[in-house]
């Protein structure tokens, strides 16, 4: 199994003068879940090189087993340092594609030209696109072939709006991942708040939230074996 985990590049939280990037358990659990499996990871980000880590994301009060085990990982910490290009990878090198969450991917990997054709690639050839939290927003450009948004008619869910007005953010993310899943047409469900949830529907594979980020690494693994 080859699967790519595309992580964010972005770490300004809109005009707060707050940083933001991806949020650690979002990566740390599924890199584990994937090389527990005996995966083979590629990492890759717009920029490449080291990938912004939202400081929130490691605060004491949000580090669980995957996160302590990837700060004891120097080869984990050399990889996550060391992401490719996003643009330089081709979709046909992989089986699946991840997107680890937290508030970078909706600046930059839903807009960015090289996720978009990614994402639009992999569904076309039949491979799994799972998405965590705020990255579920990557799914708001792509189309299928007769032009419609991927997510049209799909089940699927991400960050919901009640999390976002909890963390105080509704008025900084540049949209809302439950709005915009909805606008394009998908069939949105969530959970309470900050509980696991995830959601299979054909090739797509979303989890709401932290804690949906394990539950959806191994529902993308059921995928695969």
């Amino acid at each position: 199994m080859k699967i790519l985990m595309v992580l964010t590049s972005h770490d300004k939280l809109g005009n707060t003068g707050a940083k933001t990037g991806f949020w650690l358990e979002e990566f740390a659990a599924p890199y584990y879940v994937f090389k527990d499996a005996g995966a083979e990871i590629t990492l890759a980000s717009p920029r490449g090189g080291q990938p912004p880590l939202d400081p929130k994301s490691d605060d004491p009060a949000s580090q669980t087993e995957a996160t302590r085990r990837f700060k004891e990982d120097p080869a984990a910490r050399a990889d996550l340092a060391g992401t490719r290009r996003l643009a330089e990878v081709s979709a046909g090198d992989f089986d699946a594609v991840f997107y680890p969450g937290g508030h970078g991917p909706l600046w930059d990997l839903a807009e960015d030209a090289s996720s978009i054709a990614l994402i639009e690639t992999m569904l076309a050839a039949g491979k799994p696109v799972a998405a965590v939290c705020h990255a579920p927003g990557v799914l708001r450009h792509p189309k299928t072939a007769d032009g419609s948004p991927v997510v049209r008619g799909k089940a699927v869910t991400g960050f919901a709006n009640s999390e976002e007005q909890a963390v105080g953010l509704t008025e900084v993310v540049p949209f809302l991942v439950e709005d915009m899943l909805r606008d394009n047409g998908a069939r949105y469900s969530k959970a309470a708040n900050w509980q696991a949830h995830v959601v299979t529907d054909g090739l797509l594979i979303t989890g709401q939230n932290p804690a949906s980020s394990e539950p959806a690494a191994r529902a993308l693994l059921a995928k695969l074996t």
